[in-house]
């Protein structure tokens, strides 16, 4: 029912609203009542279709235009995604630029992020603009989820991996006073070779903003690989996926880095 009249341009909805409340359109709907006030239309029968079951639940005449009207608002407030692309541009295609959508969301945060990704080159570089953040605000809760990587031939006991990994994080990688936590999947540095990898990228920001990319944190990966993204404004997307890392944590899959 709904989708005949979702298909309808938003200046039609509005036509056949005021059409309902003036009783130009009443039960039993007919075509020509439709094409009096829409036009011509493919899909007449099925709005006539979608008015008559509406009618048969009793909603019929400044009822079901107040009805349009509210499901007209739901979808005009429902989150759109945006396109999130890396690497050269297509003309006349509108899409947000991943450098700068990264670099939107980790400086605007105000309560907490979350950030997941594979590989990181610079970290001063990288991580400067969420480092410059959270040094300007000490409420915001950081939590970095990062891969360490095995070399392959690599017979390092993990623990030595671990601490090598954190000592030059925090004296190279890191660029501000302020840390964050950082989590890494134990898994990835297990000696056969045969464990699995953190290999998401994702930044959860405020409860509310979500961006999944294919890009890491990388100049490549943000400037001249060929990526694509999702940014969404979703409250339920953002608790989902924040759920299932804090699960991660909770659930001792994922360690947290020393300090």
């Amino acid at each position: 029912m709904n989708d005949a009249l979702f298909a309808l341009a938003p200046f039609q909805r509005e036509r056949l609203s005021k059409a309902l409340e003036s009783g130009l359109i009443r039960p039993p709907v007919s075509a020509s009542m439709l094409d009096s006030v829409l036009g011509g239309l493919d899909n007449v029968h099925a709005v006539g279709l979608a008015l008559q079951e509406l009618a048969q639940l009793g909603i019929v005449g400044s009822g079901a235009a107040a009805w349009i009207r509210m499901s007209d608002s739901i979808e005009k407030r429902t989150a759109k995604p945006d396109l999130v692309w890396s690497g050269p541009e297509v003309p006349g295609v509108h899409a947000r630029d991943t450098r700068q959508v990264f670099e939107e969301l980790l400086g605007s945060a105000k309560s907490s992020l979350w950030a997941c990704t594979y590989a990181f080159f610079d970290g001063p570089k990288a991580f400067q603009v969420l480092a410059k953040n959270m040094d300007a605000n000490p409420s915001l809760a950081v939590t970095l989820l990062l891969n360490i990587q095995r070399n392959r031939g690599d017979t390092t006991a993990a623990d030595q991996l671990v601490r090598k990994f954190a000592d030059r994080f925090w004296k190279v990688e890191w660029p501000g006073t302020a840390k964050p936590r950082v989590f890494y999947d134990p898994r990835a540095l297990e000696a056969d070779g045969l464990g699995a990898v953190l290999h998401a990228k994702a930044i959860v920001v405020d409860d509310e903003r979500v961006l999944v990319t294919s890009a890491n944190f990388t100049e490549s990966a943000l400037d001249r690989n060929i990526e694509l993204g999702v940014l969404v404004t979703d409250r339920a997307m953002a608790a989902s996926i924040k759920a299932h890392l804090e699960g991660l944590v909770e659930s001792r899959i994922l360690r947290l880095l020393p300090d």
